[in-house]
Formats: structure tokens, C-alpha cells, sequence
């Protein structure tokens, strides 16, 4: 492979050349809250850049792509929360603590409507319904909206595939949120800004004939592809923009036989060993890609096409239950001024963040730019990848903290997606609970699973990437009766995949999986290495493990062949379902 025959720096100066960037420049931190005054260069009326449609008049202003500075500014000015003792801005996102993924919709319409994956992922919206919303959000802002907020930006680090998006909010901590998620453009590139696709969010828009409609609430999340607009109506919080255009993305890429994919990526300080982290919300993704040791390409949203992997975003989005400056210590020192809380507790008096009082949510959220991030690729982008982890929470607690994969049971695992949800990513999340999830991100997926599947095995076989499962879950015993796996122990597991020291240990077959786990590892417990035996009850643990498999059967036979793929999993013609 030729990563592994690079140096550092010549690996680093091949991908300049193969790949065009964006523009690069410098995003603007404030050390103290500013208290300049609001006028700003960024105030432009709404018809200069093609947004006629939300003026109420000719004269009409909007505020376009302000600083950090003037974003402070104009949050506090509009109340829309307070300042926390660390220097970032706190906002409380009320009973959106998480996105609603039942109230998402894709409008049928041709020639999209013959490639969407159709079912409860994307839900149907028919296109004079869309129409009538898009009136009402017009009229919204016309009388209801004081303040008009835009932000330009890109969404891809690969200058050849990357998408203009343009986001129109009513409140500043919204353009806050997406200039610190997306790719800020030059001023060459904004003052020729032409968008391939505009959300229009209307947080205190509801859609009050929902029950006419034949919606799930008066909450929704509206695309249209073909009219190249979204309405984002009634729902607070910031993950639904930048989820929506992850959506799209899916929708875009593939179709140029790019893979997008739900992980995190990071590059070797030294070998330039690219990694991609697989993983739903909760699964360790950003914390476990955010490393010490190997420089930060992406937490969250990937592409993968002829020259390597890239970020689909400038910024980071991290859970900040129980963060703590022992255990996560790029990430807590990465909240600071610029960088966004959401839902996370702050003391009314002296205003320090407490990460371990979960009182508003178990999924307090930050966003920052990933400049806030010492140890990252500038390039945004990483070579073809060397390792693929699939990152797991196994609310059952009978999976091995990590194993050992054939290109067959990668594509097995990718396939089937398990994870548990854990609590608070979605509306009505109380506990963890097991799911499965294609891609390890069906919430997302635009079309069949099996497109991306197909994609996968594809660049898995060209590329010879070693795979590995990583169970981030309990152990013990199910969730309420064991531990959650910590930190060190997964950290030690995935530092032997990087240091090669897996390789060089003995495993035993897994009776249920048939994967390879191994039997010691450097500042693992072995008996963890084996979780039966950190059972009390060994016979429940066998049953658990067999239901566990007959539920990946019974899962695994709904997207493909299990004939095909009886030799990497458990599958209906190997196991009882």
C-alpha cells in the first residue's frame, strides 16, 4: 500500500497534490466575550443574495456569516442563554434534546422518488403539502421573525464533491452551531457564494394542521431534492441541520460511487495510518478518534472515494456526559470560547458547566470548531484507510471488548449496524436499547443499505484494511446489572491495533460469531477478554449470547442473502431465529 511506504510528510504532500482543498483560512477566536456593538461588514439585504422570497420588504436585512465576535454579541443581546465560566456559549434546547426522527420527510417527487429508500427512515411528503409549508414559512418570517440569521458554507473537505450549503435561522446560536460544524468560506468564495442547497429553519414554526397533514407531530423535517430546499419547522435543536445534510450527502455521493459514511477518522502522528470509527451516537466515536497520539481528521461524517478518505465537516460534536478532564482531555479542554453547549447544566451563580449533572438530558452536546483541537489534520482528509473499527454499546453485555474480523465479517457487521441507543440521542430514549442500524447509520441512509454495502466491499477488498469489532457497552452483566466498559480498557484495545501487538497474541474462535478474540492483551484484564467470565450466572450468559445471535440473524436476513453470509455470522441457516 502506498501509505505504508510514505513518510510522514511526503504521504501528507501526496494528498495536497491528489486532492484540491478549499481554501484554507484561519477561523477567528475571541479570548473574553466581545462587547463591540452589533453593526456588522456582515449585514446585507436579503435580495442581494437571492433570498427575495423571505424579505418583507425591499429593505430587508440579514445578518450573513458574522464572526465569532459578533455571534457572541448577538446571542447575548437576544437572550438566547448565558455565557458559562469556561468561556462558551450555553443554550438550552428545551424538550428537543435530540433529534426526531419519526418527523422526517423527503418530498416524492420525480426523478428522486425511484432511488429513495422509502419506509420509516424517510417518510413520504407529498410535494403540494411541501409547498403549502414553504408558504407558511415564508409568511412566518415575514411577520414573525425580528432577526434574520444566514450562514454559507461547505459541507466536504474534497474541493471536487463538496456542497454549497446556505442555512437561514431565527436565532444566532443556530448560525453559531453550523458555522462551527461546516466549512467556513474564504471571502473570495463568499462573495461568490451560489447555494446547491438552502435550509430554512424555522424553530418557532409549527405545523398546527399536523393531524390533517397526516404527519407524526407539528414538528417536521422536510426535504425537498429536487427543488433544493429543506424546512426545518418547530424543532430546536442544532443536530437536525447538520444530520439533514448528512442526509443529503448520502443521497449526492454514492450516485458518484463515493461512499459516505457515519464515523470518525484519525491519522498516525508518525505512520500516517489512517483509521475510520464506526459507530452510532454513544458509541465512542468522537471520544475514541479524538487521540493523543494520531492527529484528528473527523468525528463524524466521511466520504471515501479514489484518493482516500475526507471530513465532511469543519467541526466536532461531542457528548459531554460525564466528560471530565482525566478521561477526555482534548475534548474538555476543546470547550472554551467559540465553542456551543447544548442542554448541559450550568451553575446559576458562578456559571461552571457540570457535565456529571444530567438533569436537563443524558445527552448534553458540544459543538466546536476543530481548530479547537491541537492534534488534527489540517488537511481534513487521510490516505486510504489502514484500519476500520466498527465501534459497538452491546447493552447485553456478553460481547468481547474488541475482536478480530475477516473481510467477510466486516461486511457482516457493517451490514447489521448494532449498537444500543443510548438514552437522550432521540426523542423518547430512556435506557440504552438494542438496535440495529445498517451502515451503522440508517437514520441517515437516503438509499437502499445495500448501495452503501455494495460500495464498502468494494474499497474493502481494493484496499486490504485490517477490521476490528470494539464492544464500548457493558460487561458483567446487561445494562442495570454490570459496568460500562471504561475508557482505559478500549483505549488499551485499540492502542494494540495501532502498536501491531494484537497480531502478535493467540486467539480463540468465538463459539456464536465465529470472529477471533483475543486471549491477552498489554493493560487489559484477560478476564475481560472473555466475558462469560465476568458473569456470575454462566447459563444466562449463554442464553443472552444466543438470543443476541438470533437476533442478528433475524436482522441480517432482511438486507441480504443469509446463505451468503452464514460463514460470518450468525444468520436463519445457522442458528435458531
Amino acid at each position: 500500500m502506498l501509505g505504508r511506504l510514505l513518510s510522514a510528510s511526503a504521504k501528507r504532500a501526496a494528498r495536497s497534490h491528489l486532492r484540491p482543498r478549499l481554501a484554507s483560512h484561519a477561523r477567528i477566536t475571541t479570548a473574553v466575550p466581545p462587547t463591540a456593538t452589533l453593526k456588522s461588514l456582515r449585514t446585507q439585504r436579503l435580495s442581494q443574495i437571492g433570498l427575495e422570497e423571505l424579505a418583507p420588504g425591499a429593505d430587508s436585512m440579514c445578518y450573513r456569516n458574522l464572526s465569532y465576535g459578533e455571534l457572541a454579541d448577538h446571542q447575548a443581546r437576544n437572550k438566547e442563554g448565558v455565557f458559562a465560566a469556561n468561556g462558551a456559549f450555553s443554550v438550552d434546547t428545551g424538550k428537543f434534546s435530540g433529534r426526531s426522527p419519526l418527523d422526517k420527510y423527503i418530498v416524492d417527487q420525480e426523478p428522486s422518488t425511484q432511488k429513495i429508500w422509502w419506509g420509516d427512515v424517510n417518510r413520504k411528503m407529498d410535494l403540494k403539502l411541501y409547498q403549502e409549508l414553504k408558504k407558511e414559512a415564508i409568511y412566518h418570517y415575514h411577520n414573525k421573525v425580528d432577526n434574520v440569521y444566514v450562514y454559507d458554507g461547505f459541507c466536504g473537505a474534497s474541493k471536487a464533491t463538496a456542497k454549497r450549503v446556505r442555512f437561514v435561522t431565527e436565532k444566532a446560536w443556530h448560525q453559531h452551531f453550523v458555522k462551527n460544524m461546516f466549512i467556513d468560506p474564504s471571502e473570495e468564495e463568499l462573495e461568490n457564494f451560489e447555494p446547491d442547497y438552502t435550509i430554512i429553519n424555522c424553530y418557532g414554526l409549527n405545523d398546527e394542521k399536523w393531524q390533517k397533514h397526516g404527519l407524526h407531530s407539528d414538528v417536521y423535517c422536510a426535504f425537498s431534492i429536487e427543488d433544493r430546499t429543506a424546512l426545518i419547522g418547530g424543532a430546536w435543536y442544532g443536530g437536525e441541520m447538520k444530520k439533514g445534510v448528512f442526509s443529503l450527502m448520502h443521497y449526492w455521493l454514492p450516485q458518484q460511487h463515493i461512499l459516505s459514511m457515519h464515523c470518525s477518522a484519525n491519522v498516525g502522528s508518525e505512520k500516517s495510518d489512517t483509521c475510520l470509527f464506526f459507530g452510532l451516537s454513544g458509541t465512542g466515536k468522537t471520544t475514541l478518534s479524538t487521540d493523543p497520539q494520531r492527529r484528528l481528521i473527523g468525528d463524524d461524517e466521511h466520504g471515501w472515494d479514489d484518493t482516500g478518505i475526507f471530513n465532511f465537516e469543519g467541526g466536532c460534536y461531542a457528548k459531554t456526559s460525564k466528560l471530565s478532564l482525566d478521561t477526555e482531555p482534548e475534548i474538555y479542554r476543546a470547550i472554551k470560547f467559540n465553542a456551543l453547549l447544548e442542554n448541559v447544566w450550568v451553575d446559576p451563580v458562578s456559571r461552571e458547566p457540570d457535565y456529571f449533572n444530567q438533569t436537563l438530558t443524558e445527552n448534553g452536546r458540544v459543538s466546536y470548531p476543530i481548530e479547537h483541537i491541537d492534534n488534527r489534520e489540517e488537511s481534513l482528509s487521510g490516505g486510504h484507510p489502514d484500519y476500520i473499527i466498527f465501534l459497538c454499546c452491546d447493552a447485553f453485555g456478553v460481547l468481547p471488548p474488541v475482536a478480530k474480523l475477516n473481510p467477510g465479517q466486516a461486511m457482516y457487521h457493517f451490514i447489521s449496524g448494532y449498537t444500543a441507543k443510548v438514552a437522550g440521542t432521540e426523542r423518547g430514549i430512556k435506557e440504552p436499547m438494542a438496535t440495529f442500524s445498517p451502515c451503522y447509520g440508517a437514520a441517515f441512509l437516503t438509499l437502499h443499505p445495500m448501495e452503501y454495502a455494495d460500495l464498502f466491499k468494494e474499497k474493502l477488498e481494493k484496499h486490504d484494511v485490517d477490521c476490528y469489532l470494539v464492544n464500548t457497552g457493558w460487561s458483567g452483566g446487561a445494562f442495570g446489572d454490570g459496568e460500562r466498559m471504561s475508557i482505559k480498557t478500549t483505549r488499551s484495545c485499540i492502542d494494540a491495533i495501532f502498536d501491531g501487538s494484537i497480531k502478535k497474541t493467540t486467539f480463540r474462535k468465538d463459539t456464536v460469531f465465529g470472529f477471533e478474540v483475543p486471549t491477552a492483551l498489554n493493560n487489559v484484564d484477560a478476564t475481560i477478554l472473555d466475558p462469560r467470565n465476568t458473569w456470575k450466572d454462566k447459563a444466562l450468559y449463554d442464553a443472552k449470547y444466543k438470543e443476541l445471535g438470533s437476533m442478528f440473524a433475524g436482522n441480517i436476513d432482511k438486507y441480504a442473502d443469509p446463505e451468503k453470509y452464514k460463514e460470518f455470522g450468525p444468520t436463519s441457516s445457522n442458528i435458531k431465529v
